[in-house]
């Protein structure tokens, strides 16, 4: 009985760790990442090169573990918050102490800082900044409307582009990608904004539905859905995006009909479906990076024999 008590503790400290981090999230930047320098930064290498390239890795790595603390971070600044958003991950979160999370994040800082100094003084450098504008956006920016929604969407960004420093392929096709992304993840923090807004509330984040109200969120949100479809056209007319086409069609449906619902939901609970929603485009869009070429996955040949 003792050991089944302790199994089950371990177990749920390690999903309450996994929370705070949230591992999925992580896991998904992680694939986004090899799949964006395969398919795009790195569209004139060999897949094999790409995936054998230690210093990406190591680059992959920091960035992963920076990420981690800015979660650790932003999961301490929101406790209060997430009492009222989200009691049940508050309640499993509290299993690791603050005391201890704080420990992992110092760590894990120090770590992504010193693993990225294996490849450069300036990669450190770059991860020391992005670690610091973790902490900043977590401590104060995210209080703010619009500041903060800007914000949250640049750092999730970032990390890609220190593997656009690394590949040194500058192209507008990547600055049509990731402004895509970026619209995406704008319109993500903004319903996120509408679901949090009893918590946002009560602890003063003068978030846009908080500071001017629902409606000029929703408004926000609107312009910024069909701003996407500029980047998306960009993409399919002039930029080998192969049957990637196809994810940018599809995605605009589902951003059209999500405004939809956008304008017939007032409730928690139904700002969380659309959240759910927009989580499912993003995931897609990153599975979707191997149809710009197939043939890669398809074909080993490229992918495992580099000689031939």
């Amino acid at each position: 009985m003792t050991q089944t008590r302790k199994l089950k503790r371990t177990l749920l400290k390690f999903l309450s760790f996994f929370s705070v981090v949230r591992g999925y999230n992580i896991a998904v930047v992680v694939l986004a990442q090899y799949l964006s320098a395969i398919f795009i930064f790195g569209s004139q290498s060999r897949a094999i090169s790409v995936l054998t390239d230690g210093s990406l890795f190591l680059l992959i790595f920091s960035s992963s573990l920076a990420i981690a603390s800015g979660y650790i971070i932003n999961n301490f600044y929101d406790t209060e918050k997430d009492l009222i958003n989200r009691p049940y991950k508050s309640n499993l979160d509290k299993k690791i102490s603050k005391a201890t999370q704080f420990r992992v994040y110092f760590f894990l800082n120090f770590l992504s800082v010193g693993i990225a100094w294996l490849v450069s003084w300036r990669a450190a450098f770059f991860y020391a900044v992005y670690i610091f504008l973790l902490w900043f956006y977590s401590h104060k920016l995210k209080r703010f409307p619009i500041v903060g929604n800007i914000t949250a969407s640049v750092l999730v960004l970032l990390p890609f582009f220190g593997l656009l420093m690394h590949f040194q392929n500058f192209s507008w096709g990547i600055f049509a990608h990731g402004f895509y992304l970026y619209l995406i993840l704008f319109i993500r923090e903004s319903v996120k904004d509408l679901e949090n807004l009893k918590g946002d509330f009560a602890n003063n984040y003068q978030t846009i539905p908080v500071r001017f109200g629902s409606n000029v969120s929703k408004s926000l949100i609107t312009f910024l859905v069909m701003l996407t479809l500029v980047p998306a056209f960009a993409l399919i007319t002039y930029y080998k995006v192969g049957y990637m086409q196809y994810y940018f069609y599809i995605s605009s449906g589902l951003l059209l009909a999500f405004l939809i619902f956008l304008y017939q939901v007032s409730t928690q609970t139904e700002y969380k479906k659309l959240h759910i929603l927009l989580k499912i485009i993003i995931l897609f869009g990153v599975l979707s990076i191997v149809l710009i070429d197939p043939n890669v996955i398809i074909n080993g040949t490229n992918l495992v024999i580099p000689y031939l």
